[in-house]
């Protein structure tokens, strides 16, 4: 299995419009997605590379990104949500329906709205039925909207000195997943 949605970046921008949203930068014509990754990058917004592989990567292989992303800034993730961090670490190595909707309720009823909390929505929206008594699909653009909050929220607290360098490790994981499309 892959790690990322197929085709070039302008397909991800095509199956998933929402990302537009919350990107300046476009992918260029046969650009594909590595491509389009590393010019964001190196442009005046880096962040936008964590928002594309929100976006560019399958469910799980994005959870299990953001989930390390948040490992890697253990001082962003606070005690309360090591339960909930666990729970996510459970169901990348084992995904079942039921423990995704029961990180998908904790996170729900969750007291605030952390970066933990943020890829607990993502592992809940990762794909089938929104919820065990719903059995609505669950929107696309919902996993990879909370998974770049996760992974952004979380940057955001590292103090500002060393922002730059957990946003460079968090890229340099992204590209992982880029390998071998």
């Amino acid at each position: 299995m892959g790690a990322l949605h197929a085709g070039d970046a302008r397909d991800i921008f095509a199956a998933i419009p929402q990302v537009a949203e919350l990107m300046q930068h476009r992918p260029r014509a046969g650009e594909d997605a590595g491509d389009f990754l590393a010019r964001l990058r190196s442009s005046t917004t880096p962040e936008e590379a964590v928002t594309f592989t929100a976006f560019a990567a399958l469910p799980q292989m994005g959870v299990w990104w953001g989930y390390e992303a948040l490992r890697s800034m253990p001082d962003g993730i606070e005690p309360r949500d090591h339960g909930l961090m666990n729970f996510v670490a459970a169901w990348i190595a084992t995904p079942s329906t039921d423990l995704r909707h029961r990180i998908m309720a904790q996170a729900l009823y969750a007291p605030v709205r952390s970066p933990a909390v943020m890829l607990g929505l993502a592992t809940g929206w990762s794909g089938g039925s929104i919820a065990p008594n719903d059995p609505m699909p669950v929107p696309r653009f919902r996993g990879p909207r909370s998974l770049n909050s996760a992974v952004l929220s979380c940057l955001a607290r590292m103090p500002l000195a060393d922002r730059s360098v957990h946003l460079a490790r968090v890229i340099a994981l992204a590209e992982t997943l880029y390998r071998g499309m």
